[in-house]
């Protein structure tokens, strides 16, 4: 999969810099993989949320922080939607993000 932007994961980390080693380690499993289905996502990942518009929630470090991405599973492409923390996260719509 190819990920965009890893920036996004880079900045939220400056500022949480206890999830700096969970989410390197997600953005480095998502780079490897091959999903070519939500079901490829929940064998690896089963607390992933899979939401609508092909919307995914990643909890990351005991669901302290979580990542929304949204997937086109033709071109193995990953967008980073939404890096927050879990209070954050309650404050958006994941559907629309």
């Amino acid at each position: 999969m190819r990920v965009i932007a890893k920036r996004n994961l880079r900045a939220f980390w400056e500022l949480h810099p206890d999830c700096e080693q969970q989410m390197t380690s997600w953005y480095r499993e998502a780079e490897k993989s091959v999903w070519k289905s939500p079901v490829d996502i929940k064998k690896k990942y089963p607390s992933a949320s899979i939401i609508s518009e092909n919307r995914i929630v990643f909890n990351i470090k005991g669901n302290n922080y979580r990542i929304i991405v949204k997937i086109n599973y033709s071109y193995q492409m990953v967008w980073i939607r939404f890096v927050g923390t879990h209070s954050e996260y309650d404050k958006i719509d994941a559907k629309t993000i």
